[in-house]
C-alpha cells in the first residue's frame, strides 16, 4: 500500500480535480464571513432537530452534536459505479456465506475457512442452524466501510452487518447542504439520495413472503446512542417506532400493543443486538427484547432485519476471508480489495505483529466505534507495551493492519481550511435486488493527523456527492 496521502480535491501538482471545479469556483467567490455564518446556521439547525448521538461514560454529558463540515466529499460518477459494483458483489457473497454457514457449511468442508474460526465465534448463533430465510437474505441492510490509499485505490476496511448505523446523518447532511447552499446544486448534477427511506421500506417489505406486511422499527429506547436515527427512519418510512415492551408474542405470532387492540407485526427492523432480542432465548436479564420472539422467528411468522447471527460474518477475524468467499460463491474476482491483515491467532503472524507494533494498527475482532484499538505510530511506548501483553494473553482476539494512509479532504477547522482524513460508508440494501443510493456517510477525523473518524472519538461528517461526469 502507498505511503502518501491522496487528496480528494487536488491532484499531486495542486490542480483541482475536474469533479470539484464548480465547487472550487464557488468557494473562491464566496466571502469567508458568509461561510462562517452558514456553518453556525447548520449547527443551530442540527441542535433544533435533535440530531445527536449519545457518548457513554463522558463526564461532560452524553448528548453530543456530531460536527458537520460544509465542504463536501465529491466522487465522480464513473468512479462511483466501480464502488457500487464492488459493494454489491461483497454483500451478495456475505449473504451467501451466512446461508451456507447455517446450512450445508460447504465453505468449511472445502477447507477455505477453519471450522473453529466460525463455529466457536461469539457471533455464531446455533439457534439459526437449519432455519430457512426468505430469499436466503440475512443482512438486509449492510454498511461497507471504505478508505482510499495514497495511489487512489479503494480498500474495504470492514463490513457492518449487524445493526449498521449512520444513514440518518447521510440524509440530514444532504438536506442541510441543499438548504444552506442551493446554488451549488443548481451549478452541477449531484445524484439524489432522498429516496433511501423508500428503498429501505421496499427492502423490508420484500423480506417477507406476504403481499403487504406490517413493518416496525425496534429500538432499545431513547438512551441508545443511535436513538435519533431509529426515530428518524421510522418517521421517514411512515412506520411505528417500538420498544420491546410495545410487542408481545402469542401463539408464535408477534403483536404490537395499540389503543385499538393488538396489531400483528410481520417485519421487525431491529436496532438492538442479538443478546437482547429475547430474554427466553438469549440474555435472561434483558429488559429490551420480546419474550418468545425467537420461537416466532423460527416458526416463520415474523422477519427480523437483519437476521440473528449475522455478526459472525462481520467479525474482524472473518474479514480476511471475504475475498475467498467472493471467489467461492460467485466465481468472481473481488472488485474491492481488503486491507492487508495479519491474524494474531496464527503464531507466525503474531510474531510479525509483535515485532512491528509501533508501525501497525491493532484491532479487537469484536471491537467497534474506534474503541479497543492501538494505532502504533500515535501510541506511547507504555501503551505499546501494555498492548503487547494483551496480544500475548489473547492473540485470537486481535487482528493487525498497516497504518492506513486515509485520503484527505479539505475541511473547515479553527485555523481555516485544512486537509483532514476521511472514510466512506455506503449502505447496501438487499431485497428483490441489491441496491445502493449514490453516496454514503463520509466521516472525517477533525483532529490534525488523526486517522480515527468515529464520532465517539471526535470525528465529524460531510455530505457525499456523486457528481455526474
Amino acid at each position: 500500500m502507498s505511503r502518501t496521502f491522496y487528496d480528494e480535491m487536488y491532484d499531486a501538482s495542486g490542480e483541482c480535480r475536474p469533479h470539484y471545479r464548480e465547487f472550487a469556483r464557488w468557494l473562491a467567490d464566496t466571502p469567508q464571513e458568509l461561510l462562517a455564518q452558514r456553518r453556525r446556521e447548520a449547527d443551530l439547525l442540527f441542535h433544533r432537530a435533535g440530531i445527536t448521538f449519545t457518548l457513554y461514560g463522558d463526564e461532560q454529558g452524553t448528548e453530543r452534536l456530531i460536527p458537520f463540515d460544509t465542504i463536501p466529499r465529491a466522487i465522480p460518477m464513473s468512479e462511483w459505479r466501480v464502488v457500487e459494483k464492488g459493494c454489491i458483489q461483497r454483500v451478495k457473497a456475505l449473504n451467501q456465506f451466512l446461508a451456507d454457514l447455517y446450512h450445508d457449511q460447504r465453505i468449511i468442508k472445502a477447507g477455505i475457512i477453519p471450522a473453529e474460526q466460525v463455529l466457536a465465534n461469539e457471533g455464531y448463533q446455533i439457534a439459526m442452524q437449519g432455519l430457512d430465510l426468505h430469499r436466503d437474505i440475512y443482512a438486509h441492510i449492510a454498511g461497507v466501510d471504505l478508505v482510499r490509499d495514497g495511489d487512489g485505490t479503494y480498500y474495504v476496511l470492514e463490513d457492518n452487518l449487524r445493526t449498521p448505523s449512520g444513514v440518518s446523518y447521510m440524509l440530514e447532511d444532504r438536506k442541510m447542504m441543499m438548504r444552506l447552499f442551493p446554488e451549488l446544486f443548481a451549478a452541477q448534477r449531484v445524484a439524489p439520495i432522498d429516496h433511501y427511506p423508500n428503498l429501505l421500506l421496499d427492502t423490508l417489505k420484500s423480506s417477507s413472503a406476504l403481499d403487504n406486511p406490517s413493518v416496525v422499527v425496534l429500538t432499545p429506547g431513547r438512551f441508545n446512542s443511535a436513538y435519533f436515527e431509529h426515530a428518524f427512519l421510522a418517521r421517514e418510512m411512515g412506520v411505528e417506532l417500538v420498544e420491546g415492551a410495545d410487542l408481545f408474542v402469542r401463539d408464535d405470532r408477534v403483536f404490537m400493543r395499540t389503543t385499538s387492540g393488538p396489531q400483528p407485526v410481520d417485519v421487525i427492523y431491529r436496532r438492538l443486538d442479538d443478546a437482547f432480542l429475547d430474554p427466553l432465548a438469549f440474555n435472561p436479564e434483558s429488559m429490551l427484547g420480546v419474550p418468545g420472539l425467537l420461537a416466532a422467528y423460527r416458526s416463520g411468522n415474523v422477519v427480523l432485519a437483519n437476521a440473528i447471527g449475522t455478526g459472525v460474518a462481520d467479525d474482524k477475524s472473518i474479514y480476511p476471508y471475504v475475498g475467498e468467499m467472493i471467489r467461492f460463491y460467485l466465481d468472481e474476482e473481488p472488485i474491492l480489495k481488503n486491507v492487508p491483515t495479519w491474524q494474531c491467532r496464527k503464531p507466525e503472524e503474531l510474531s510479525h505483529v509483535l515485532a512491528h507494533l509501533p508501525e501497525l494498527v491493532v484491532k479487537e475482532t469484536q471491537g467497534s466505534g474506534g474503541y479497543g484499538m492501538l494505532v502504533g505510530p500515535a501510541a506511547s511506548a507504555k501503551e505499546i507495551e501494555t498492548f503487547r501483553e494483551r496480544l500475548k494473553a489473547r492473540p485470537e482476539a486481535y487482528i493487525a493492519q498497516p497504518t492506513l494512509c486515509l485520503s484527505t479532504c479539505p475541511t473547515f477547522v479553527e485555523q481555516g481550511i485544512a486537509p483532514r482524513h476521511i472514510d466512506l460508508r455506503p449502505f447496501v440494501l438487499s431485497g428483490r435486488e441489491t441496491r445502493l443510493v449514490p453516496g454514503g456517510l463520509t466521516r472525517v477525523a477533525l483532529r490534525e493527523g488523526s486517522l480515527v473518524v468515529n464520532s465517539s472519538q471526535g470525528g465529524g461528517t460531510k455530505d457525499t456527492w456523486i457528481v455526474e461526469d
